[in-house]
C-alpha cells in the first residue's frame, strides 16, 4: 500500500519516468542548491535520493535569484538510452515579468555524469520534452504574458498565455513552426504541460488554478500533437479545490507513468495544511492509482477527483517507519539531506573539518548571494532538532551563529550566539514573522550571557508552535524566549498564498557582516520526528 505523500516535506512539481525496473521522480528545490533532486524506487512505496544532477558551477549558478525563484518544475524522461532533464531557472519573480530561462541536461545513467546545460528558450516556465515514437522530440512550455495584471503574488489568467509546442533536436535546437496548442480550461492559470501517447491519442496534462487551494491536474487529448485538444469529461483528473476537508490539499501538477504490466499512476503535488491553512511542509509529492476506461480517458481508480492518502501499490511493500536522524559531521562530505542556498561555490560557505561542520560567516540572513546556511527540510508537522555549536567566539553584534527555522528572508526564527557590549558573548533571538516586503525583524527575548565553550541549541516544533532551548556544561535544557509562531514559516505565511513556494527548513546558520568571515563549528545535528 502506498501512503501519501510519498516524498514528505518540500518536494514540489513531481515529474516521473520509468527506466527498466526502476521509477524516478524529479522535484524542484527552487533556490536551494543544487536545484533539482531525483529519487528512485522499485515499488512506488519507498523512495531513496538518487542524485542532485545540477551540482556544478558550469550547470547552475543561482546567486541573486529571488526567494522562490531558481529551479522550477523539472521534467525527467528516459529515451534513447539516456535520461533527459528539462528545467527553468527563474531569475525574476515579482512584477509583471518572469525572466525564465529553460535548459536541457542529459546523462547515460541517473548517477551521471550529467552534461552541461543546453539552452532552449525563455518564453516562460515549466518546460517538458516529449519523445514521440517516430523519433522526433517536442519541447513544450508555458508562454508568459507580461502585458497583464498578474502582479505581486496574485496570478491572473491572462498572464498564463497558453502552452507552446515546437520541435527540438540536439543538433539544431528549436526548429519549425512554434504553435500554441492549448489555452487551458475555464479554470485558468494553465502551466506545467506533459504529453503522454496511447492508442494514437496525445494526452496533455497541465497544472491549473495556481499552486494554492484551487490547484488541479487538467487533462485534454488530441489525435494530432499540435491539436486541437478536447477537454476531459470531468475537466480535472485530480483536484481538492471543492473539498476543503480532504487531507491532501492544493493537489495538482504531475505526470503519468505506466508499469510494464499496464498499471497506470499519476504523480501530483499536494500539501497537508495546519488549521487556518498554513503549509509549513510546503508542497509535497503524492501519487494516485488511475485506470484507462472504455471512453479512452484516464480516471482515478475509485472515481472522482479527490486524491487519496492510501492507494494500491505494485507490491506488498510497507513504508519505512519514522526514524530519528543523527549526524556527527565526521565525514568528508555533507550528509545527503542537507542543502544550502544559491551558490555553486559552497566552499566559501562551509567545510567539513573531520570533527565538525564549519560555517564561514558571510552576508546577512536572507541574502540572495552568499548566506552561510546549511539546512534540511522540515518533513513532519511535529519534530525536535538539536545541535552543538562547539566553537564560535564573536567580538561584535555583527557576528552571529546558531539554529534557525527558516523559509526565506521574510520568514524565520533564529536562536543565535552573538555579542553585546554589556554582556559579551551571549544568546539572543532574531525573528522575522512574515513581514513582507520590508523584512522587519523583532527580538522576542532579552539576551543572556554565555560562558566560554560549547553551547547546545534545540527547537521543538509542534504544529503552529515552536520553542527554542539551550544548555551549557551539562545543565538541563532551558527554554529561551517565548513560544513562537511556527505557522508563519510556511507557504502561506507573511505574503500569503501564491507568494512563496519552498516550504520550511531547519538548520545551522552563521553570518559575519563585518566581512571578516568569522567561523562557527557545529559538531552534531539531530532531527527527531514526533514519536521517535
Amino acid at each position: 500500500m502506498i501512503r501519501n505523500p510519498i516524498l514528505p516535506g518540500f518536494n514540489p512539481d513531481p515529474s516521473i519516468c520509468r527506466a527498466g525496473d526502476d521509477y524516478f521522480i524529479a522535484t524542484s528545490t527552487f533556490e536551494w542548491y543544487p536545484g533539482v533532486q531525483i529519487h528512485r524506487s522499485k515499488d512506488l512505496v519507498n523512495w531513496d535520493l538518487a542524485c542532485r544532477p545540477l551540482n556544478q558551477a558550469s550547470q547552475l549558478d543561482m546567486r541573486g535569484n529571488p526567494d522562490s525563484g531558481g529551479i522550477w518544475a523539472p521534467c525527467l524522461s528516459y529515451a534513447d538510452g539516456r535520461f533527459w532533464l528539462v528545467y527553468t531557472d527563474v531569475k525574476r519573480l515579482d512584477g509583471n515579468f518572469k525572466d525564465a530561462h529553460n535548459y536541457i541536461v542529459t546523462a547515460p545513467s541517473i548517477e551521471g555524469p550529467w552534461s552541461d546545460p543546453i539552452y532552449v528558450s525563455s518564453h516562460g516556465f515549466d518546460p517538458s520534452l516529449f519523445h514521440d515514437d517516430d523519433g522526433r522530440k517536442w519541447f513544450l512550455v508555458l508562454q508568459w504574458n507580461h502585458i497583464s495584471n498578474s502582479v505581486g503574488g496574485h496570478p491572473r489568467h491572462p498572464a498564463f498565455d497558453g502552452i507552446l509546442l515546437q520541435e527540438w533536436s540536439e543538433t539544431e535546437g528549436l526548429k519549425g513552426e512554434i504553435r500554441k496548442i492549448f489555452s487551458g480550461s475555464p479554470h485558468g492559470l494553465t502551466e506545467g504541460p506533459h504529453l503522454h501517447k496511447r492508442d494514437g491519442w496525445y494526452y496533455l496534462t497541465v497544472a491549473e488554478g495556481g499552486t494554492g487551494y484551487g490547484h488541479a491536474v487538467t487533462m485534454a487529448r488530441s489525435r494530432s500533437i499540435d491539436g486541437p485538444y478536447e477537454l476531459h469529461p470531468q475537466t480535472h483528473l485530480i483536484t481538492s479545490k471543492d473539498t476543503p476537508d480532504a487531507p491532501l490539499q492544493r493537489a495538482g501538477h504531475g505526470q503519468i507513468v505506466e508499469t510494464p504490466d499496464g498499471k497506470v499512476y499519476h504523480t501530483h503535488l499536494c500539501s497537508r495544511p495546519l488549521p487556518g491553512r498554513f503549509s509549513p511542509l510546503g508542497r509535497e509529492t503524492a501519487i494516485q492509482k488511475c485506470e484507462w476506461r472504455d471512453d479512452g480517458w484516464l480516471y482515478l481508480e475509485d472515481g472522482g477527483t479527490v486524491p487519496k492518502v492510501e492507494v494500491p501499490g505494485l507490491t506488498a511493500a510497507e513504508p519505512r517507519p519514522l526514524q530519528r536522524v543523527e549526524r556527527s559531521f565526521t565525514g568528508d562530505s555533507l550528509p545527503p539531506e542537507f542543502q544550502w542556498l544559491r551558490t555553486p561555490y559552497p566552499e566559501r560557505l562551509f567545510t567539513l573539518t573531520g570533527t565538525a561542520l564549519r560555517l564561514t560567516g558571510r552576508e546577512s540572513i536572507g541574502s540572495w548571494y552568499e548566506q552561510a546556511l546549511v539546512a534540511r527540510r522540515q518533513e513532519h508537522l511535529s519534530y525536535r532538532v538539536e545541535t552543538t555549536l562547539t566553537d564560535f567566539a564573536p567580538t561584535t553584534y555583527q557576528q552571529a551563529a546558531g539554529l534557525t527555522t527558516y523559509y526565506n528572508r521574510h520568514k524565520f526564527h533564529f536562536l543565535a550566539v552573538s555579542w553585546t557590549e554589556q554582556l559579551g558573548r551571549c544568546l539572543t533571538l532574531l525573528s522575522c514573522p512574515g513581514d513582507w516586503p520590508d523584512g522587519r525583524m523583532s527580538f522576542p527575548a532579552d539576551p543572556v550571557a554565555l560562558a566560554d565553550g560549547p553551547v547546545e541549541l534545540a527547537v521543538n516544533v509542534d504544529g503552529a508552535r515552536q520553542q527554542f532551548f539551550w544548555r551549557q556544561e551539562g545543565r538541563d535544557w532551558t527554554p529561551f524566549g517565548p513560544d513562537l509562531d511556527a505557522s508563519v514559516i510556511s507557504d502561506e505565511g507573511g505574503r500569503g498564498e501564491h507568494g512563496s513556494f519552498t516550504g520550511a527548513f531547519v538548520g545551522m546558520l552563521a553570518f559575519d557582516i563585518t566581512g571578516q568571515g568569522k567561523t562557527a563549528d557545529f559538531s552534531r545535528f539531530s532531527y527527531a520526528p514526533e514519536g521517535t
